[in-house]
């Protein structure tokens, strides 16, 4: 970030000498036109109009470039990143220099514009979740719900620059620590670690779309925003969760919920407690749950012997928590299941590549139908540490029944 910043200092700077020099090199101009009128003040009335011409038209081109230099001037004081900080994945393509100039291209040239969301720090701004993402509708096309993506806020972010990422992974711990009388030996513990190498992938998807679109700013933000961008990050969602290929998702790795103590687990509720119990015992605290928005609708709508909500409210908005954890309802995880984990100790996702946007012109028949190709795409790691610091299972026991109010 530091890097890129200083670039666009470095470019920003070179620009206003630039504009200084000419503005220099203008007023330089009127000088000697200037002593060249009064030189000529004996002469025809039409040479000295053609130099009046050319002055008046040298002192506008000195207005217009020392405009431009008071704009210049003021963004050295401005943080162009700053200003970027609310804006959409949409809004940073259509605002880019990049796709302004070439607007001004034809198709033969075959263009790609590319902006990399890393180097301006988009994965900060757009939060990892559907609130930046999911913006009003600006154009009247009527498309599918966007569902609330949350499951990367759970984990540890970080990133990367190798093509895959070794894990470390104690297998064991044999733990001889004790109290020692002087001079005697001290006992020796046991610490063994294995290793997955995990690789990185790629998600990415592209759209075709009119040519027209380009001049269009807010379809083609829309389009962004709401089918590329939301796309990629409901796929990342369930690949997260449930794993393909070579991405090993957290269900996968987890350990299968078993109730370790004599208490009786009469429904949901009670089970996700006692998930906690058993992410604790092996070590690690758990931070969130997740859950199918079926299961807690149940657990929500969950009544007393005598019809009161167990944990709903009704007319509250509060954020979904359960234990002291946050809930993470996500139509992702699969219907009756569940996860619970520690999930910022036990995981972390590497990004190699952040969310990007590249448009290209000129892309298999393109030209002739008029066409231009968005693709979006980023790559990801996701590094499990430890598989009992995440629990998953069926909910397999009922809630609270409804009171029978009847006499």
């Amino acid at each position: 970030m530091a890097d890129t910043n200083g670039n666009e200092a470095i470019e920003l700077a070179n620009v206003l000498k630039q504009k200084q020099d000419e503005t220099n090199k203008a007023l330089d101009q009127v000088k000697a036109l200037g002593e060249e009128l009064r030189g000529k003040t004996e002469k025809s009335d039409k040479v000295t109009d053609e130099l009046k011409t050319d002055i008046d038209k040298l002192l506008t081109d000195i207005t217009g470039l020392k405009s431009q230099i008071q704009e210049l001037e003021q963004s050295q004081v401005r943080n162009p990143v700053a200003e970027q900080k609310n804006m959409t994945l949409g809004e940073m393509v259509t605002k880019s220099g990049l796709l302004k100039s070439a607007e001004a291209l034809s198709a033969e040239d075959n263009i790609k514009i590319k902006i990399d969301t890393k180097a301006i720090g988009v994965g900060a701004n757009l939060g990892y979740n559907a609130g930046a993402l999911t913006q009003p509708h600006i154009t009247p096309v009527v498309t599918p719900p966007n569902q609330r993506l949350l499951v990367r806020d759970l984990l540890s972010p970080g990133h990367t620059g190798s093509p895959a990422i070794t894990v470390p992974r104690e297998t064991l711990f044999e733990n001889a620590a004790e109290i020692v009388d002087e001079g005697k030996r001290k006992p020796e513990s046991n610490l063994n670690y294995d290793s997955e190498v995990v690789p990185v992938v790629t998600i990415a998807h592209f759209i075709k779309a009119s040519n027209q679109v380009l001049s269009d700013v807010p379809a083609l933000q829309s389009m962004i925003n709401e089918r590329l961008a939301y796309g990629l990050r409901l796929v990342e969602e369930q690949k997260l969760l449930n794993g393909t290929g070579q991405l090993k998702g957290l269900i996968q790795s987890a350990t299968p919920f078993q109730n370790v103590t004599t208490i009786t687990c009469s429904n949901a509720i009670d089970q996700l407690r006692l998930a906690m119990l058993q992410v604790a015992l092996s070590g690690y605290s758990a931070t969130g749950h997740v859950l199918n928005p079926m299961q807690w609708t149940e657990i929500e709508m969950s009544k007393d012997a005598i019809g009161r909500y167990v944990i709903g409210n009704p007319q509250g908005q509060i954020t979904p928590s359960l234990w002291g954890l946050p809930v993470v309802v996500t139509p992702s995880m699969k219907q009756g299941q569940f996860l619970v984990g520690a999930f910022k100790m036990g995981a972390q996702i590497f990004d190699r590549w952040d969310m990007a946007v590249a448009i290209a012109f000129n892309n298999e028949d393109d030209f002739v139908n008029n066409m231009v190709t968005i693709r979006c795409e980023e790559r990801l790691a996701l590094a499990i540490y430890s598989p009992k610091a995440f629990v998953t299972g069926t909910v397999q026991f009922t809630l609270p029944p409804q009171s029978d109010k009847t006499n």
